[in-house]
């Protein structure tokens, strides 16, 4: 029983062959083999454009660098105030973008409020140096909260961002998850709503190491080839991410792989609220699920095996708990099965 993250789960079967076939033989390296150009190639499919696509090899690149190819000096991203850009990157956003600031946006469920989010950049007039100037907005797409921004809610953001002259960031660690809940495309849910550039991650749905920045603006990526080898992130063997996407792209694995995922906690938020000893803290949509158990059901379920996090009470729902209740969080994953759902929830009953 496995729900501490979707990260803990392993390779798909499809991705780990595609990585061996690859491992015979030659190609060229630093992103020149025939595979990385024919992925680069199956991303401007993907997205209906021409993009600019740079592996990386972890979330936390991927989000740090691409805001470091638009950082400006005394910058300030905007973000919301439980991002996992602020929350979770140990400050790797500020480091590789040579010491910008995040800017905390409130918005209910994990989303950023648009008009909330014109107030905050309406705090750094033109020029004011001393406040420092905005460079960017980024936003989680699924949020840390397991929600999704809808298609207008992007909009409006990208309507928020475009009229202050400002790129929008989408950080998709969960890309997948949040895709297949809408029920779009890449295109839709990425630039078609004003998004420019895009953290577009697959390590958490199936593969072993694969993450990817996709500069929907290709213009924007100007000075990333140098801004990615100087932050050790250019891989000499790159090949070996792109046989990763060119399995996890293949007949649409990868969207079959979130919904499973999706699937599960759907199963499982159902299961939950039916028990009770549980509660869902809040409604969630992907494959993260929050949930309110009383303690001694939580410590009956670890002493059973199951696996999940403790988690913190939002700042915007300081009395979800009572006395002898705990907040968690459980991740169904590509290779969550309905058995390890049902098996948690007969502990819960």
């Amino acid at each position: 029983m496995f729900f501490a993250s979707d990260n803990w789960a392993g390779a798909h079967p499809r991705i780990a062959e595609s990585l061996a076939r690859e491992a015979a033989g030659y190609a060229a390296a630093y992103g020149t083999s025939d595979l990385d150009r024919r992925m680069e190639e199956r991303f401007n499919d993907l997205f209906q454009r021409e993009v600019a696509v740079f592996f990386v090899g972890t979330g936390t690149a991927a989000n740090s660098l691409s805001l470091a190819a638009v950082a400006k000096p005394g910058g300030v991203t905007f973000c919301h105030s439980e991002a996992h850009v602020t929350a979770d990157e140990c400050g790797a956003p500020e480091f590789l973008t040579g010491a910008c600031r995040l800017f905390p946006v409130p918005g209910p469920n994990g989303k950023m409020d648009a008009q909330a989010l014109s107030a905050a950049i309406g705090r750094f007039p033109p020029g004011a140096v001393h406040q420092g100037r905005p460079m960017a907005v980024t936003l989680t797409q699924a949020t840390e909260m397991g929600t999704v921004y809808s298609l207008d809610e992007i909009e409006a953001i990208g309507a928020v961002a475009r009229s202050h002259g400002l790129p929008l960031h989408m950080d998709g660690a969960r890309f997948a998850n949040a895709l297949v809940a809408l029920g779009a495309t890449p295109a839709d849910m990425t630039w078609k709503r004003g998004v420019d550039i895009l953290s577009f991650g697959a390590t958490k749905n199936g593969c072993w190491c694969a993450e990817a920045i996709i500069f929907l603006k290709p213009e924007l990526a100007t000075e990333m080839p140098f801004i990615r080898k100087r932050s050790a992130q250019l891989f000499s063997k790159t090949r070996f991410i792109s046989a990763q996407f060119e399995a996890y792209l293949d007949g649409g694995l990868w969207l079959d792989l979130a919904r499973n995922a999706n699937g599960m906690a759907d199963r499982l938020r159902a299961g939950i609220a039916a028990s009770s000893k549980s509660r869902l803290a809040w409604n969630t949509t992907t494959n993260e699920i929050f949930a309110v158990l009383a303690k001694d059901a939580a410590t009956l379920a670890e002493d059973r095996g199951a696996k999940f996090y403790d988690w913190p009470v939002p700042a915007e729902t300081p009395d979800l708990l009572g006395e002898n209740e705990v907040l968690i969080r459980l991740v169904t994953s590509f290779s969550t099965t309905a058995d390890e759902v049902d098996r948690f929830l007969e502990v819960l009953a």
